[in-house]
């Protein structure tokens, strides 16, 4: 009787290699590709929801709501980067600052995505945007297309990961890719 061989022939180890490479090439672009999909939706669809709800909680109470990028101190930043975060309060004197922590209450807090590396800006130096009581976004400058802008770029530039946010004067918002054939989105 003869003893079966154990083990892989070198034939069957370079295929298996081979095979192994293939998937590997195949999978690791489409990983990152997922992985930045998701990353930036998320970044995205988070200030989305945040104005969506600046808006709600303004119509609810019935006084100006604000949404502005934060500092780590929950202050408006007083620019128009909001890749360092943002804060949603109620402005009770409808200035677009967070003045006084015992009137004007921090409503949401979403703090900096920067280790990322993506940049978030808004056209048109848009600083704050305050919902009023009906629900309008009021103060914000009018631009020929009648909405800002806020664009969001990750590490790379590509063009593929830009994603913008849109706000008009009535309120709604949007999202859109770069390239979009309705948008601005660049």
């Amino acid at each position: 009787m003869r003893n079966p061989q154990h083990g892989l022939t070198l034939v069957e180890l370079m295929v298996a290699v081979s095979v192994m490479s293939i998937l590997m090439a195949v999978g690791i672009p489409s990983y990152r590709y997922i992985t930045t999909s998701n990353r930036v939706s998320a970044e995205v669809n988070g200030l989305l929801l945040d104005l969506q709800f600046a808006r709600s909680e303004a119509l609810k109470q019935g006084r100006a709501i604000t949404i502005c990028p934060a500092t780590g101190t929950l202050t408006c930043a007083g620019n128009s980067n909001w890749q360092n975060g943002w804060i949603v309060f109620m402005d009770i004197n409808g200035n677009g600052t967070m003045d006084d922590s015992t009137t004007e209450i921090v409503l949401k807090n979403q703090p900096s995505f920067a280790a990322n590396n993506d940049t978030f800006v808004s056209d048109n130096n848009v600083k704050f945007i305050t919902y009023n009581r009906e629900g309008f976004a009021a103060g914000l400058p009018a631009p020929a297309a009648g909405y800002i802008t806020i664009t969001l770029h990750d590490k790379t530039a590509n063009k593929s990961w830009t994603r913008c946010v849109e706000v008009n004067t009535i309120g709604k918002v949007r999202t859109e890719r770069a390239g979009d054939a309705n948008g601005n989105c660049s």
